[in-house]
């Protein structure tokens, strides 16, 4: 399966497991993708992450992944994911 977006596929992928209330996700990993989880940590959506080898493209393992404002509940709110996503728009600025 070819993915067009794997930047969309790596965030979707973490809201959902917000959303099942999963405390981690594994993700194929990338150095772009290693890039916007250091930045998902500094700013508090996460509290760690780390590669993991394996196979050819090795798996990015996210920890304790949780809203901003709590971390026992979150709500997929507009708000919230607009805000996510200028923070990455601004970071990746070409």
């Amino acid at each position: 399966m070819t993915m067009t977006d794997p930047i969309a596929d790596m965030l979707t992928r973490i809201r959902n497991a917000i959303l099942a209330g999963k405390n981690d996700v594994r993700i194929p990993s990338s150095r772009m993708k290693v890039e916007i989880a250091k930045i998902l940590k500094d700013e508090g959506y996460i509290k760690n992450f780390r590669t993991l080898e394996g196979n050819v493209q090795g798996v990015l393992s996210i920890a304790q992944i949780h809203g901003r404002q709590s971390e026992c509940h979150y709500r997929a709110e507009a708000s919230e994911q607009t805000r996510l996503s200028h923070l990455l728009q601004g970071r990746f600025r070409a």
